[in-house]
């Protein structure tokens, strides 16, 4: 299977299909596999490159927490388009690495093509509101370190991806879940190339994040799901696939 070394970290990615190139990056505690009903979907008409984040699946890196931030994650992701020679693509990520998606174009804005935010929000202007997700990212780390990877629990976009490492993921929530400013919420209303975002009706903590999107973001096209939690790629794939096409379609 293919990886990019870069420095110190092995990134694991997989690479299908022609056309315009979609960049996929899973969500907390997932992996490529949450994206093989799109991958599975659409490689006949779109080249699809999943990966794993640092501290996930098959990607591999020194377990320190130098290791692991938002700055280097938007690296990685430039670092990836550079190996497989992409000058752009359509940037698409869900829950973190939605958030990670809205991160790379604000770092590396001639890259994207286009945005689909899945199952996200944009992090928080103010501080009192980032310092209490910064609180639960905490405890989720802690509780990876104490109770390994039978503790990570989550919905079921994680249920279809595996890992390696409970410390590894405690990292990950340190140093990529943590929020560290409002720079991407700042960032919605300059947001200039076609964006998709996609929520299910059930996601609770995401669904207002998602909506405030669709309605901040200049021309965005917004999907609810009726009967979809978090994981809504994998819970309702047909509906997920079928707003993927109408927008992709068009670019």
């Amino acid at each position: 299977m293919p990886h990019l070394q870069r420095g110190d970290a092995r990134l694991y990615y997989e690479d299908s299909g022609s056309g315009t190139p979609i960049l996929l990056t899973h969500g907390f505690g997932a992996s490529t596999g949450m994206w093989r009903g799109q991958v599975e979907a659409f490689q006949n008409r779109y080249r699809l490159i999943p990966w794993d984040m640092r501290g996930h699946g098959q990607t591999t890196c020194p377990e320190e927490l130098s290791h692991f931030s938002q700055a280097l994650t938007d690296d990685d992701m430039a670092a990836l388009l550079d190996h497989l020679e992409i000058d752009q693509a359509v940037i698409a990520g869900h829950s973190l690495g939605g958030f990670m998606s809205l991160s790379f174009n604000v770092a590396h804005p001639d890259r994207v093509k286009a945005l689909v935010l899945q199952g996200c929000g944009p992090g928080y202007r103010r501080d009192e509101p980032r310092l209490a997700w910064n609180e639960r990212a905490e405890r989720r780390a802690r509780t990876l370190q104490e109770g390994g990877l039978p503790a990570l629990g989550g919905g079921a976009e994680v249920g279809e991806s595996v890992q390696g490492s409970a410390n590894g993921l405690a990292l990950a929530a340190r140093g990529i879940l943590s929020q560290v400013d409002s720079r991407v919420m700042d960032s919605l209303k300059g947001i200039s190339v076609p964006t998709l975002v996609i929520c299910g009706d059930g996601d609770k903590p995401y669904v207002d994040g998602a909506r405030y999107m669709g309605d901040r973001i200049p021309g965005a096209t917004y999907v609810e799901v009726p009967g979809a939690g978090h994981g809504v790629n994998v819970e309702k794939p047909d509906a997920v696939n079928a707003a993927l096409e109408a927008f992709l379609v068009d670019l």
